[in-house]
């Protein structure tokens, strides 16, 4: 199906690729992320579950015939499955009774829980998982530096980024939302709020079935985006809370699995690779939204209000830049990790290989504090039982360049997969 406007996503090669020898493919992420634009130009048949009358028809049809579900030219995207959950099931059993390709696609805005298929669809439907757009994606990097040859040792060039200051704040609170890209600039920083009411207004009722306390969760959202880009306890994050609006461990809990659920908090796990040292590691995640556009819309944020406090910047600067090789590594079969242990020695993002390389990142958004950010990576560097491939200071300033030390100072505005 052709689109307009369509501007290429990194992800198409692993819907590809898992279409070649999948059945079906499941693609799977946060809403606004793209998932059924992107689903679509693979599409041949677009079900669009999510529109009322669609939705009721198919739900009909389920109770009826199998073949009437899933007619159509294929390959058929069904957009939003989980609206009708039997489709699920038919479409594993089309697929194991014809032997089918790249037959089905699915998306959803929902982890696949508490919903009754018979099947998992194991060796059948594989899934993807759709981030926001990377600032490559979008357009803002210009992707002369990959993380691919990064694990190569290349030599760097000195290298240019054209993203200034005013620049890297605009794209931290407009976000990763491919349908804010075409408006005005100013339009764009209120996608990311009405994202974040349609959220707490009903989608988090809808995940579980629960109805929420919806003052409540804007304070746990707000109090989460307050600790964004750190290790911050549960308990911390509760007791951040105002004392107009209490909420107790057990709903917290709750409430924070539906944002999970809806692919709104994604956090980062901790690297637990050899590592030569008598130091415990902290085992605890480390706090991020799929995008740090949530963030600045739970707090009343702006790019005027971000150059005004550079210590809230810098918190933002590592989640936008956690959500970008988040979106690269997957491209190259990595996982992105942190490193933090008791001594103090803390590394902001490892991105660990699924052959055991890795390389370690330290997220800086200006200049001054490089030495120190190189200085941390040498010193992981010594104490790993296994070398990494290469360790990077990423920022937000102008030069790319390479460190008498090896250490490569790279803007983000630079990087692609």
């Amino acid at each position: 199906m052709k689109i307009l406007n369509y501007r290429k996503r990194l992800i198409e090669s692993q819907i590809k690729k898992k279409m070649s020898y999948s059945g079906g493919i499941v693609i799977e992420g946060a809403k606004w992320v793209g998932k059924s634009t992107t689903a679509g130009i693979f599409s041949n048949t677009v079900i669009k579950l999510q529109d009322p009358l669609i939705k009721k028809k198919y739900q009909i049809l389920a109770t009826i015939s199998k073949d009437e579900v899933l007619k159509g030219e294929k390959p058929v995207l069904f957009d939003e499955w989980q609206e009708v959950p039997e489709i699920w099931d038919f479409i594993r059993l089309d697929i194991d009774e014809n032997n089918y390709k790249g037959a089905y696609l699915l998306t959803g805005s929902t982890k696949k829980q508490n919903i009754k298929t018979s099947h998992t669809g194991t060796g059948r439907i594989n899934s993807v998982y759709m981030r926001p757009m990377s600032l490559y994606e979008s357009g803002e990097s210009n992707g002369l530096i990959s993380l691919k040859d990064l694990f190569s040792k290349p030599k760097l060039i000195p290298i240019m980024s054209g993203i200034t200051i005013d620049d890297i704040a605009h794209c931290i609170c407009r976000g990763g939302w491919p349908g804010s890209l075409d408006l005005s600039k100013d339009i764009q920083l209120e996608v990311p709020k009405d994202l974040l009411e349609s959220i707490i207004g009903r989608d988090v009722d809808e995940v579980d079935g629960i109805v929420k306390d919806k003052e409540k969760l804007r304070k746990i959202v707000k109090s989460y985006a307050r600790n964004i880009s750190t290790l911050a306890a549960n308990s911390t994050i509760y007791n951040d809370q105002s004392y107009e609006v209490i909420v107790n461990p057990k709903t917290f809990d709750t409430y924070m699995n539906s944002l999970k659920r809806l692919f709104i908090i994604e956090d980062v796990l901790p690297w637990s690779q050899n590592i030569r040292s008598s130091a415990r590691l902290r085992k605890g995640s480390k706090r991020q939204f799929v995008d740090p556009s949530i963030a600045v819309a739970a707090l009343g944020l702006s790019p005027d209000k971000l150059k005004k406090d550079f210590e809230t910047f810098g918190f933002l600067f590592e989640s936008i830049a956690t959500r970008d090789v988040r979106v690269y590594a997957e491209e190259i079969e990595g996982t992105v990790y942190y490193y933090n242990d008791t001594t103090g020695l803390e590394v902001d993002l490892i991105v660990e290989l699924n052959d055991g390389r890795w390389g370690g990142i330290e997220v800086k958004l200006g200049e001054n504090e490089v030495d120190k950010a190189s200085a941390n990576l040498i010193k992981l560097a010594d104490i790993s039982a296994v070398k990494p491939s290469f360790l990077m200071v990423l920022t937000n300033t102008q030069l790319a360049y390479q460190r008498p030390d090896g250490v490569y100072v790279i803007p983000l505005g630079c990087l692609k997969s």
